[in-house]
């Protein structure tokens, strides 16, 4: 046991948009992992966006749709965010009996609002992006934008405490959000190391026709995750190695069209329209020659863990946590976001020198090993919840 509490005398409401099988970010993952850490030392209800599903051993899985009237909504832009917030009302239709509520994303920041004021446990977020530094949403949302960063905000600044998953993450909240600062606490995000490992097999590369040498991103089709950038430098990079873009869950519709139309022009770029499975993932990290991570924005970026974990170095944006996750020069390098120089000549380095590349993959192994285990993440959870409930 953790800090002193026994799992049957102690309990957390979770509440998440994403929960297994719907997982399409890094938000996803988290919650997942987390909830699945948590629930070897305490009691972990979770509830999520969707239909029911059964949940993983020691935690209990309650799930809600949105209201039939949002499909009637005029502007199907307002509904996605309309929608949480019927989510977040549903949420509520029974008790709440746990010892903390723990929200992650804005989805469900009103959902821990209105709990904390019905059922007056105290209410932790974890802030995965911010809201005001993702001005590209606006293409997606539309005016409810505005209220999806009214929902964040309000959330926030409600919190007992505040979860920043990178220290350069705590500074940008402290920036947009009136909130004490001693209320903010930095956990990193976390990784199973068993799991996320190094494999020998190489089936999945013939099954989605990649060659031998290839770059691999894994990312959704959004603005933020630099996709663009990456398909700029192509013609900077060596004909004979592929670029393999995993990009799943498009942001819009038409940002779906752009970048298919970007990756045709290039006979070395293999789009792979779908959320690719876990299992075959972890065989695409094991043998692609680098890791790519071009995103403009990041607060933790935990697709460079993965990588890392599976021994594979990394070439990233110098944004958000991803500093705080690769080291330049000893796991990979890091590079200014959106100059194609800087990311064309980094990747080519490690392309060029396959015992540099190598000593990197397995130094990214050891750093994550060190100090990215979930069971560490879990603990730090626990003590904040423990705070929180002996100073109530």
């Amino acid at each position: 046991m953790v800090s002193g509490f026994k799992k049957e005398d102690f309990g957390v409401t979770i509440m998440t948009c994403e929960f297994p099988p719907d997982i399409y970010g890094g938000a996803g993952v988290h919650v997942d992992y987390l909830s699945r850490s948590l629930a070897k030392i305490v009691g972990v209800e979770v509830r999520c966006f969707g239909k029911d599903r059964p949940g993983p051993e020691g935690v209990e899985v309650k799930a809600y749709e949105p209201w039939d009237l949002m499909e009637e909504v005029d502007d199907r832009r307002f509904a996605k965010a309309l929608s949480p917030l019927s989510v977040s009302l549903a949420m509520m239709k029974e008790p709440i009996t746990s010892d903390v509520v723990h929200c992650h994303t804005w989805y469900t920041f009103m959902a821990g609002f209105y709990a904390k004021k019905l059922y007056g446990q105290p209410l932790v977020t974890t802030i995965h992006s911010l809201e005001p530094l993702r001005p590209w949403k606006e293409e997606q949302l539309g005016n409810a934008y505005r209220l999806s960063r009214w929902m964040e905000q309000t959330g926030v600044e409600a919190s007992d405490r505040v979860i920043a998953v990178s220290k350069e993450m705590k500074k940008d909240i402290l920036k947009c959000y009136d909130i004490d600062e001693e209320k903010v606490r930095v956990i990193h995000n976390g990784i199973d190391l068993d799991e996320y490992r190094r494999v020998e097999s190489d089936i999945v590369r013939h099954e989605y026709g990649i060659w031998e040498d290839y770059i691999l991103f894994v990312g959704r089709m959004s603005r933020q995750k630099g996709i663009f950038h990456l398909l700029d430098v192509v013609p900077n990079l060596p004909e004979n190695v592929q670029i393999v873009l995993c990009a799943g869950a498009p942001d819009t519709l038409e940002i779906e069209r752009e970048v298919v139309r970007a990756a045709s022009k290039w006979p070395n770029v293999r789009l792979i329209r779908e959320m690719v499975p876990k299992n075959k993932v972890i065989e695409l990290y094991s043998h692609a020659r680098v890791f790519c991570c071009p995103s403009v924005y990041e607060p933790f970026g935990i697709i460079n863990l993965e990588a890392m974990a599976c021994e594979t170095p990394v070439v990233a944006s110098a944004v958000g946590g991803i500093t705080e996750v690769v080291v330049d020069g000893e796991t990979g390098f890091l590079v200014e976001p959106g100059q194609s120089g800087e990311l064309a000549s980094a990747l080519c380095k490690l392309l060029g020198d396959e015992e540099l590349a190598r000593s990197m993959g397995k130094a990214g192994r050891q750093r994550v090993e060190h100090f990215f285990s979930w069971d560490s993440i879990a603990r730090q959870t626990v003590d904040l919840y423990k705070e929180l409930v002996t100073t109530a």
